[in-house]
């Protein structure tokens, strides 16, 4: 268990810091505390992890029409649904989201090929290995 933990903190906090950064880059996204900050990586997280496999889903004609672009747009409303839970994250329209989460997961490429060094040993297991169980 204690093997998972590590990605998933790693991941989480390259998430909080390229929340941070793009805070600091667009002038229509802010955070009052970092406390806002760690609830909204946390919970983009798992909005990333939960609802939007299920948009992409719902709206995969329309992403088929789009060349894939369509993409992007449910990353802002990703980010726009985030917001709009968290209390302290501020975000000032669709556009200042669609810009932020494409530079967001620009920079989590980036930053999780080089901290994470892209290799499969930091991936999360979401089952025991043959032969083994985790408890």
């Amino acid at each position: 268990m204690l093997a998972n933990l590590t990605p998933f903190l790693l991941h989480w906090a390259i998430t909080a810091f390229g929340l941070w950064v793009a805070a600091h880059v667009f002038k229509g996204m802010r955070f009052d505390s970092g406390g806002a900050l760690a609830v909204a990586a946390l919970l983009l997280g798992l909005a990333n992890a939960v609802v939007r496999p299920l948009l992409v889903v719902l709206t995969l004609p329309l992403t088929l029409l789009t060349f894939g672009l369509f993409l992007l747009v449910i990353n802002a409303l990703m980010l726009m649904l985030v917001a709009r839970l968290v209390r302290g994250f501020h975000l000032d329209g669709f556009w200042t989201a669609f810009w932020a989460s494409l530079f967001m997961s620009l920079l989590s490429l980036v930053l999780g090929a080089f901290v994470l060094g892209g290799t499969p040993e930091f991936t999360i297991e979401t089952s025991p290995p043959p032969g083994q169980t985790w408890l």
